[in-house]
């Protein structure tokens, strides 16, 4: 009989232990399964040939600890080009009733803005955020929007800079920008730029295929020597065709996007995009712990890259000065 009833006991405790691990577990299991799972929306006046850029951001939440389809989901809205769509792209983002946007460019992040003066939004690389207005200071943006800003005035004198070091006989030059990121300081400071250097300046304004070609017909009427194309707006888009146009123009050109050499440009000067965007991952990763877009310093390209693409300047029959060679942080054949 005692060894029946230390049996009893024994499946009586063992019942007991079950029965506890079963309630210790349940409030845990709950707790997985409704945890939050954010929604980012990405909002772009590019297109889905774009999502290189967007790799290197997924990228970087992967690097922080962010699993997509585990505890983030992406929205995400291309313009292709047409950055009048930008406005209604942004709208139906904030209908979505998702945590954050994170934009492309100047115009992508105005769209955000103007769509939405509450949901944080990231820049993953825009152009001057204070000059157009995205943000009233840097250091303390204040509002919904931070992330990061490279000053596209400062960044278009050094491409004339250096199409000048490049072409020491040159004196008439084209510049080409978007419309959509309106401009008037950045045009002024290149003026101020080609004066010093002793340039003649051709500014044209582009948005479409068509724009541009009108462009080079404009240059080559005007006997343009050189061009800078800047990375702004719909730029990004029509890289191929603008590297073309330039090729059969047999006009030296300087962009501001590394992108644009892997196409055929001559040479490029600019920040390393795909870095801004994992960089974007770090304001975002923060945001959703809990910081507040306002409090967060807008940050600025620490990096910048000289890449040549000596095919095309052989092909441009153009003898790259050896001052500019070696600053070279990468050259293609």
């Amino acid at each position: 009989m005692p060894a029946v009833l230390e049996h009893a006991r024994s499946v009586l405790y063992f019942s007991a232990f079950v029965l506890a691990l079963l309630l210790l577990s349940a409030p845990l299991a709950g707790c997985a399964s409704t945890a939050k799972v954010f929604r980012i929306g990405v909002l772009s006046g590019g297109s889905a040939a774009s999502s290189p850029l967007l790799d290197a951001f997924r990228q970087g939440m992967r690097d922080l600890g962010w699993v997509e389809g585990q505890n983030w989901v992406s929205e995400t809205r291309w313009a292709d080009g047409k950055p009048e769509r930008l406005p209604a792209l942004a709208a139906e983002l904030v209908r979505l009733r998702i945590d954050l946007i994170v934009t492309t460019g100047t115009p992508a992040a105005r769209a955000a803005k103007q769509a939405t003066q509450t949901l944080p939004i990231v820049m993953a690389g825009s152009g001057d955020a204070v000059g157009v207005g995205l943000v009233p200071s840097l250091a303390r943006p204040g509002g919904n929007v931070t992330g990061l800003s490279f000053l596209g005035r400062e960044l278009g004198a050094k491409h004339l800079q250096l199409l000048k070091e490049t072409i020491p006989t040159m004196s008439r030059a084209a510049v080409l920008w978007d419309t959509t990121i309106g401009g008037a300081a950045l045009k002024q400071t290149m003026e101020g730029s080609a004066s010093a250097l002793g340039l003649r300046l051709q500014p044209l304004e582009a948005r479409s295929a068509e724009d541009y070609r009108a462009a080079f017909s404009a240059m080559s009427r005007a006997r343009a020597e050189g061009l800078v194309a800047l990375p702004m707006g719909t730029a990004s888009i029509h890289r191929a065709l603008i590297a073309e146009l330039a090729a059969k123009h047999r006009l030296p050109a300087v962009y501001g996007d590394a992108s644009y050499v892997e196409v055929g440009g001559l040479m490029s000067y600019g920040p390393n995009f795909p870095d801004l965007y994992r960089r974007a991952a770090t304001y975002v990763d923060k945001i959703l712990k809990g910081a507040s877009p306002a409090n967060l310093p807008v940050e600025q390209p620490t990096k910048f890259e000289l890449v040549i693409n000596l095919r095309t300047a052989k092909a441009l029959k153009l003898t790259m000065p050896a001052s500019v060679l070696l600053r070279a942080d990468h050259t293609t054949e």
